[in-house]
Parts: structure tokens; C-alpha cells; sequence
């Protein structure tokens, strides 16, 4: 495990502005900032000296900072690794490492909180959890970071000088990057972190390569690969999308240089007339009968003049254009596999940086844009430009850059990935997908497959190959493992002759791995993985975390990181790397718009924490089903506000009807065994839900069951039995576990409750074993109760009290006598006594009650166009009751007889009311129905 221990950054919270909270009555805080200080600092003491207390009411922003510094700097969450434990018993979130770009954005914001759920929720339900924390700060992210914070290009600097700007701006915006990740309150484990760019990753990424270049799963090859002209390095299938652009469609004449056939010419359509001067063949269908007499023939490439022969291939698309097209080194993967397939010639006539070459002729050292017009200027000129139209397609782009990409020749190291497709699909079918409709994506992405991966890249900043090559032969040396990590740049080879030839002189290979190569590995990463030299194996520090429990992640990068770690770890371990992949949508705007800055529609994190409590937001993040884009609406922010309020006042309440710790009587009373008993069916619930990952599921159920039957329904019932030991015993059992419950949505306050309630001596001893957060998660205690009776009396005693409130009667004013038609069995006495009912009758038969229509309304805008004047006798009639209606069996109406006309249901609603003609009044509820007389 790592090292590295992160405590409390001191830099500022999320920007220069004061956070403010949304107080009950409307009026805003600003939130204290500056340096962490110790418990005790007068400076950073609320109202109750920095204490948990129930005084007063709730304030968000003195008690989130508060618990987000104790936590980190008492290492509550701090996971002890234990090689000796069994392998994978410890609950182990493989988190992904966030790209070091400086900026938190609600799609950070949302899945670390989706992470945090499951990893506070798995550490009070068994014990052991790792929740680490990574920094992606290697590669062409940081690159371009780099050039872009510093206004410099990474070309005008020497390669060690350019890496040592890189790490000194990534380490800047970590330091940044940690503060904002500790003020969302997550619970990370802050002693175990990792860079990808630090010596210890590097000599992970440098093993994975021997590894794999061992067991044959790698190898170096001179071919066309994909590549960026903005970023002047090759990159891999999975680094490029499909782009809408707009283009044109060119209808160019080829004139044939033979005169095996009547015709003097043929046209290509092409989008790309720069790639002319690279054109080395022309290929036509063998079944396109129309242009099968062009086989064999020698076409003259227009404007340069050189010759190439006209080839028949089953891979031409004779519904594309003509059916005739050339071959051009390289315009995409079809040239690839022509020229390969037919061994063509190479021309080259676009370098690294998309500029034309001197092959392009007059056109030399213009951009592959500039070239495409000059060119079809020229054809234009010389007649060789038939036709000409816009079109609109598919352009492949560099995902990082929106570069549109090229295809050139050049060295390459690749990992053989095509050939074990079957095994890593079986891989992923071994692994639990949460929701599983995504592994559809990973599924298709495999499928669809073309190259394998491309793991080298032409750039200063990343690790390097650890290897060398003979001058002479170009043998590869590899390096040692026990001399890892190596920079062929500055570090001698570990042979001092090429093995293959003798020679004495080495090349050292200057380019470095593809990030995902590197973040691939990181449950290895997180498990210890290295070359045991004693024992001439691989082996794991902490293998009791291998394989990982979880993989939490978006589903944009499903072909990115989670295929990548799958084939890295799959080929080093032979196992699947995690149990489970957890897949969060994208945070959209309120429209339900992707954010983007073209848009105007970017919500940053920093603005949503300036106006509302962290556990407010946390509440939001819950909202949605996971794998679902969902919008962000600040409503929701808003109910989360409302709930934190419900919750502080329901803790104070109960503070005043019960003591801390009431004693246990021997029979609870009916009302109060059902809440109980109700409490554990939520946990029972709850816990299934948490344990597949349904957040929002969890939420709703928990905030219903809180709000509605707990606080609107037994605390009303509470106040008036506050002496009575059965309902002390319930009230607190219900609350602690309320707060136990609510701990992985809610974390600061319930911390703050559970603090000031319920941790007596041990709040000021160590937080690690006095936090509700290490406490265990609640099972069910075997309450029995007639769940449907308690509910019924619940609603009986809701609607009594309604009742009282619009008559003006007090609370405790007597009701003489109260009959009830509904299941509460057992609860007779306790609507009695609630209420002051002195004399309660349950019927054993409902009353008579009639359902009479109390009106019918008419659909007018189809009514008037359909019957013109006859509306108004359709009203007289239905006013003066001279209608007819037509049921079905189960009395919905189908169709109104009135004024001599028969009008569809679609053209009427029906409003019922049901009536009571016996003496008292008559109040309904969902599941009885109350008489008071």
C-alpha cells in the first residue's frame, strides 16, 4: 500500500467566496474558510465551542467543516492492511483516478458521492473497507495542462526540463484537487493514495510491460497507425469518436494511362481530394459488372501525373459513390488493409503535424484544410472536377483534442488484444453490472474491435518504455525488474553487448506508455502488486483486497478504463478484477441538456457548495437511478435543506419526550411495537437496497418512512405518552436507528446528532471508535406486529387529529364516541388513549355509504366543433339530471345518453363523491372509515 498520507490542505475552499446556507428563514451564513485548526482553536469554535450539540438550530456550514477536518485528522477512515487476512476479505472500492485538470465538475461531484455511499454503507455493515484515492497526472492531460497554465509549448523545451514543469503544475492543482475532494465530506482514505506519474506506479507500469512482452502478449511493429496531428503522437482505437462535420462530396475524373478498355476515364467521389498525391492503386468490386472492365488498367492520378494500377477487392462498397475508389497511404482503415493485403507502396503526403509534404508537390507545407481547396481548385481549373456538393459526416476525432485524425507509418508497441476477445467478453460476463443494461456497451465496444492496442506514445511526459535497442540490429534489451523503475533517457542498459549480435551501442527508446496503460492497473496498484525477487514471482501486499469489490465509474469510459483493466489484470492474474462495476450517469443541466461551455449551461461544484450544505447536495446526488443522466435541479437541493431541518428538529423532539438510554421494558404497547416492527421491515429493505447499489431506492424509502410515519404520524402520538417507558424505549430505538440509517446519505449531521446524543464519554476519546460512521449497520431486532392493523390505526389517528385541528378543538379535548370499519385489531386502546376517544366501536360491517355523481365535465374544445348548437341542450340536460349513463362491469362509464345524442367517455369525466346518510359524520382514510358522533 501506499505511503503517502494526505491530511487536511490548508489551501482555500473551492474559491475565494464565503459559503452560504439557506436558513430556515430564508437568511444566509457565510461559511468560515482559511486553515484547518485544531478542536479547541477559538477561531474555528461555533456557538456551542466546537462541540455537538442540539442547542439551537442546525447550522450546515460550521458543522460540515468541523467533522470533514476530525475525520481526516483522526484517520477515521484509515484502512490497516493486513497481509495475513484472507484473500479478498476486505471490501475494496477500486476508485478511478481523476485526470488532474484543476477543475471539480458535477460529474466528479456526483459519482465520488455514488462511491461514498457504498463505501460508508460496506464499513458499517462489515468492517474492513478500502476507499483510496488516485491522481491521473501523467500523459497528455497533463501536457496539456501544462502548456496551457504556463503559455508554452512542450516542443521548445528539452524533455527532462518539460516532465519537471508538468509535475510542479500537477502538484499544484492536486493540492487543490485534495481540498475540494475533503469539503464533499467523502469518507477516502487519505493514508492511501497514489500519483500515476510517482516512482511506485512507474515500477508497477515498467513490470505490467515485461510481464506482458514475456508471456508473448506484445509486440513492436512498423505500421499505419491512428494519429493526432494537434498532439504529434499515435494513440489507440479507444481514444477516438465519431464527430458530426460538415464536408463536401467531389466527383473527380481519372483518366486511364491503358487502353485495355473503350473508355477514357472514370470518377471517384472523395471527400479528401488532399490525399490525391498519395494515392497508390484504385480498386473496384470483382461483382460490380459496370466497372469490372477497369480491372487490370492503369489509372493517371489527376494533376500529379503518376500512374497506379486499378485492382478488384471485395471490400470496395459498391453503393459508395461510383463503386470506384482509390487507396491513399492512409485515409482509413480500408487503405490500411489494402495496402497491407496487396503489399502497395508507401506515399507519404501528410507529416505528423497534418502539413502536406513535398510528395503534395506545389501544395508543400500547406495544411491538410488549405490543400483540399487549392487541389480541388486546380481540378476545377484543369477540368478534372465533375461535381461538387456539401454533405454532412462522420469525422474520426481525437477524443482529447477534437482533432480529426490520420493514419501514418511509424513504430509502434502494441498489446495483442484481438485474439483473447472471447476471453475477456467471458470476463466481463463473470462480473456483476450495476445497472446491467451496461454490459450491452462493453459487449458491443469488444465486438467491435479492429486493432489492437496501441500502448506508445510520441510525448515528454509519461513513463517510459524500459527498454533499449542494438544499434546495429535493433534487438530489444529489456530491463531488470529489481532495477525498476528505468528511463532509457539517463539509465544504462543491463547488458553492456546485444545479445543477438555483439554490438555495444544501444538506443534507448524514447517514447512513453499511453496513460490508460498505466491507470489499467490501478486495483494492482491499490493491492501491492511487484516482483517477489526471493521467490521469482508476482505477488500481492495486500491480497486481501485482490479482487477488488467494487469498480465505480461513468459509462463513457467503459471502453477506456474498464476494458483496459480487465485485459491488463486479467492476463496478469487470470482473474476477473473486481466483483461488481458500478456505471453513474452524467449530470445534466435542468432541461436535461449535456453541460458544456458552448452552452452556458456548466454548473460548477464550487457555486452548488457556496449555497447549500454538502449533505444537502449528497441528497440530491442520491435522486437518481444509477447508470440514469439525470438533471440538476436545485428543488432537489432544496428538499435535502428541508430534510437536514426535519432531522435536527426530530432530534431535539425526541431529546424532550425520552432519556438518552431508557431502559427496556418488559412488553412494549402495541403502537409502539408496530413502529418498531415497521422500522425493521425499512432495514431489512434498506439493506437489500444498499447492497445492489439502489441509492435512490434507499433514499426515497428511508425519507418516507422517516418523514411520514415517524415524524408526522408517531412523534405527534409521542407527545402525549413522553412518561410512558414502552414509547421512551421505542422513540429512542427508532431515532438511533434513524440516524445509523440516514449516516451514509447525511454524513455531517448525523455525526453531529450522534455526538451530541448518544456518544456520552467517548466523544471526547478517539473519534474512530465514537463515530456513528464505524458503528454497525442496523440489522433487524424481530419486532412482530400486525403491520396492516398499526397502519390503519395510524391513519385513524391522523385523521382525529385533522379532524380536531378544522373543528378548533384542542388535542386532548374528548371525543364522546368514535366507530371504526377497518383492520386495528389490537390497537383499540391506543386510538383511545391518543386521541381521548371515550367510547371506541370497531364495525364488523361498513356503513352505508352512497356513491352519487357530483358532477360531470365536458370536454368543450371537441364537444363544440362536434355538436355545434346541441351543446347547450348537452347542458340543460346534465344540469336537470335527464341523462343516462352506461357502465361497465366494473362501473367505469363508456358513454352519456342526454339531449337525444350518445357522447364517448373520451368526451366527458365523471366526479363522484361517496356520502354517509347515518348519524355522526363520516371521515375516510386509505384502509377504514371513521363515524364520530
Amino acid at each position: 500500500m501506499s505511503a503517502t498520507s494526505i491530511h487536511r490542505a490548508t489551501t482555500g475552499i473551492f474559491d475565494d467566496r464565503p459559503r452560504q446556507h439557506h436558513g430556515d428563514d430564508g437568511s444566509t451564513t457565510p461559511r468560515a474558510g482559511g486553515e484547518s485548526m485544531s478542536m479547541d482553536a477559538p477561531e474555528q469554535e461555533d456557538e456551542t465551542g466546537g462541540k455537538a450539540s442540539l442547542e439551537g438550530g442546525y447550522e450546515p456550514e460550521a458543522v460540515e467543516s468541523r467533522w470533514q477536518d476530525r475525520w481526516v485528522d483522526e484517520e477515521v477512515y484509515a484502512y490497516e492492511g493486513d497481509p495475513e487476512r484472507d484473500p479478498n476479505t476486505t471490501y475494496a472500492i477500486d476508485t478511478p483516478p481523476p485526470t488532474v485538470s484543476g477543475s471539480l465538475h458535477m460529474g466528479h461531484l456526483y459519482g465520488s458521492t455514488l462511491q461514498d455511499f457504498a463505501a460508508r454503507f460496506q464499513r458499517m455493515a462489515d468492517g474492513e473497507v478500502l476507499f483510496p484515492f488516485g491522481y491521473d497526472d501523467n500523459g497528455i492531460a497533463s501536457e496539456r495542462l501544462t502548456e496551457e497554465e504556463l503559455d508554452i509549448r512542450h516542443q521548445d523545451y528539452e524533455r527532462r526540463e518539460f516532465q519537471e514543469l508538468c509535475r510542479k503544475v500537477c502538484a499544484e492543482y492536486e493540492a487543490e484537487f485534495t481540498d475540494k475532494m475533503q469539503d464533499l465530506g467523502t469518507s477516502i482514505d487519505w493514508n492511501n493514495t497514489y500519483k500515476t506519474i510517482e516512482p511506485r506506479v512507474q515500477r508497477i507500469s515498467q513490470l505490467s510491460f515485461l510481464d506482458l512482452y514475456e508471456k508473448g502478449r506484445e509486440y513492436r511493429k512498423k505500421a499505419p497507425a491512428i494519429w493526432c496531428p494537434e498532439c504529434e503522437t499515435a494513440i489507440s482505437q479507444v481514444e477516438t469518436e465519431d464527430d458530426e462535420r460538415g464536408s463536401h462530396f467531389n466527383d473527380i475524373a481519372f483518366e486511364l494511362a491503358s487502353d485495355g478498355t473503350d473508355r477514357d476515364e472514370f470518377i471517384i467521389s472523395t471527400t479528401r481530394p488532399e490525399l490525391i498525391p498519395a494515392c497508390v492503386s484504385v480498386f473496384v468490386h470483382p461483382d460490380d459488372d459496370e466497372n469490372q472492365d477497369l480491372v487490370g488498367e492503369t489509372a493517371t492520378i489527376p494533376i500529379f501525373g503518376h500512374e497506379v494500377p486499378i485492382i478488384a477487392d471485395e471490400r470496395v462498397d459498391m453503393e459508395k459513390g461510383s463503386g470506384v475508389v482509390m487507396c491513399c497511404t492512409f485515409g482509413d482503415q480500408n487503405d490500411i488493409e489494402w495496402y497491407q493485403a496487396h503489399d502497395l507502396p508507401l506515399r507519404v503526403a501528410i507529416d505528423e503535424s497534418a502539413t502536406m509534404t513535398d510528395l503534395a508537390g506545389d501544395y508543400e507545407g500547406m495544411s491538410t484544410e488549405e490543400a483540399r481547396e487549392a487541389i480541388v481548385e486546380d481540378l476545377d481549373d484543369e477540368g478534372y472536377l465533375r461535381d461538387r456538393w456539401e454533405i454532412t459526416h462522420a469525422v474520426g476525432v481525437h477524443e482529447r483534442c477534437d482533432t480529426p485524425v490520420e493514419y501514418r507509418v511509424s513504430k509502434q508497441w502494441y498489446v495483442e488484444i484481438l485474439d483473447h476477445k472471447e476471453d475477456y467478453l467471458e470476463a466481463g460476463q463473470e462480473m456483476d453490472w450495476y445497472p446491467e443494461k451496461m454490459f450491452t456497451r462493453y459487449k458491443h465496444w469488444i465486438e467491435g474491435l479492429e486493432w489492437d492496442w496501441l500502448i506508445s506514445r510520441q510525448r515528454d511526459s509519461g513513463i517510459p518504455f524500459p527498454v533499449w535497442y542494438c544499434a546495429e540490429c535493433d534487438h530489444e534489451v529489456m530491463a531488470e525488474k529489481a532495477d525498476l523503475p528505468v528511463d532509457p533517457l539517463s539509465d544504462k542498459p543491463p547488458v553492456d553487448a546485444c545479445p543477438e549480435c555483439g554490438a555495444d551501442e544501444f538506443e534507448p527508446e524514447e517514447d512513453v506508455f499511453d496513460t490508460w496503460a498505466t491507470s489499467s492497473l490501478t486495483p494492482l496498484i491499490n493491492a501491492g502488486w511487484d516482483w517477489d525477487e526471493e521467490n521469482e514471482e508476482f505477488a500481492m501486499a495486500n491480497p486481501e483486497l485482490y479482487p477488488f469489490d467494487l469498480r465505480p465509474q461513468g459509462h463513457d469510459i467503459i471502453s477506456f478504463w474498464l476494458f483496459h483493466t480487465i485485459v491488463k489484470c486479467y492476463e496478469h492474474t487470470g482473474e476477473v478484477p473486481f466483483d461488481a462495476t458500478l456505471i453513474n450517469g452524467h449530470v445534466l443541466d435542468e432541461n436535461r441538456e449535456k453541460m458544456s461551455k458552448s452552452r452556458g449551461n456548466v454548473v460548477a461544484p464550487d457555486e452548488v457548495l457556496a449555497d447549500y450544505p454538502v449533505d444537502a447536495v449528497r441528497f440530491w446526488a442520491a435522486s437518481a437511478a444509477v447508470g440514469d443522466d439525470f438533471p440538476y435541479q436545485e428543488k432537489d437541493l432544496r428538499a435535502g435543506e428541508k430534510l437536514l431541518r426535519k432531522l435536527w428538529n426530530a432530534s431535539k423532539l425526541v431529546d424532550t419526550l425520552a432519556p438518552a438510554a431508557p431502559e427496556k421494558p418488559d412488553d412494549l404497547e402495541p403502537i409502539d411495537r408496530w413502529l418498531l416492527a415497521e422500522l425493521d421491515d425499512a432495514v431489512a429493505e434498506l439493506t437489500t437496497q444498499f447492497e445492489a447499489y439502489e441509492f435512490a431506492k434507499a433514499r426515497d424509502r428511508l425519507r418516507t418512512f422517516f418523514w411520514n410515519t415517524f415524524c408526522d404520524d408517531y412523534l405527534e402520538i409521542a407527545k402525549g405518552r413522553e412518561e410512558n417507558p414502552s414509547t421512551q424505549y421505542a422513540l429512542r430505538t427508532a431515532h438511533r436507528t434513524f440516524l445509523e440509517l440516514w449516516a451514509p446519505f447525511l454524513p455531517h449531521i448525523t455525526e453531529e446528532i450522534w455526538q451530541a446524543v448518544y456518544a456520552g464519554e467517548a466523544r471526547d476519546a478517539d473519534l474512530e471508535d465514537a463515530s456513528i460512521h464505524t458503528r454497525e449497520w442496523p440489522e433487524p431486532q424481530g419486532y412482530d406486529a400486525d403491520l396492516e392493523a398499526g397502519e390503519t390505526a395510524i391513519e385513524v389517528i391522523s385523521a382525529l387529529r385533522r379532524y380536531k385541528s378544522e373543528n378548533q378543538l384542542a388535542l386532548n379535548a374528548d371525543l364522546e364516541s368514535v366507530a371504526v370499519y377497518g383492520p386495528i385489531e389490537g390497537f383499540e386502546d391506543a386510538i383511545q388513549d391518543v386521541m381521548h376517544v371515550q367510547d371506541l366501536e370497531v364495525l364488523a360491517e361498513e356503513p352505508e355509504v352512497t356513491t352519487e355523481i357530483a358532477s360531470i365535465d365536458l370536454d368543450y374544445s371537441t364537444l363544440g366543433p362536434k355538436f355545434g348548437s346541441k351543446v347547450g341542450d348537452i347542458d340543460a340536460g346534465i344540469d336537470s339530471g335527464e341523462y343516462d349513463l352506461e357502465t361497465d362491469d366494473d362501473g367505469t362509464a363508456t358513454a352519456l345518453h342526454v339531449a337525444d345524442e350518445e357522447l364517448e367517455n373520451d368526451l366527458f369525466e365523471i366526479e363522484r363523491e361517496r356520502t354517509y346518510s347515518g348519524d355522526g359524520e363520516m371521515i375516510e382514510t386509505e384502509s377504514a372509515v371513521v363515524i364520530l358522533e
